[in-house]
């Protein structure tokens, strides 16, 4: 069955960095687009970006353009989000998505802290 499970998230102070992780099983990767979401305490889940199947395209929200990067690499079957000069605004729960066989596919989620 489809697994996402993402890693890679914690505290860090305002300006810092943190690399997220999602590693995928029980579909071909390499054929999917893949996502990041994030939810913030008390709002509704957000787009964050997204990654062809290449790796090649990406696009990003306006909140997060020039601050984050997403990449995959698919023979490790995992999708990555770089997270720098990160602000308070950023913390939320992140999760890793993907639409397979035309269902949402979602993982657990990783919380990200941005705290002095």
């Amino acid at each position: 069955q489809v697994q996402l499970v993402e890693s890679g998230g914690g505290l860090v102070q305002p300006g810092g960095s943190l690399r997220l992780s999602c590693a995928a099983s029980g579909f071909i990767f390499r054929n999917y687009i893949m996502n990041w979401y994030r939810q913030p305490p008390g709002k509704e889940r957000e787009f964050v970006a997204t990654i062809s199947t290449t790796g090649r395209t990406s696009s990003y929200a306006n909140s997060v353009k020039g601050r984050f990067s997403i990449s995959r690499d698919n023979a490790k079957f995992t999708v990555y989000l770089q997270m720098s000069s990160l602000e308070p605004q950023d913390t939320a729960v992140y999760y890793c998505n993907g639409v397979v066989g035309g269902q949402n596919y979602w993982g657990q989620g990783t919380q990200v802290t941005v705290s002095s």
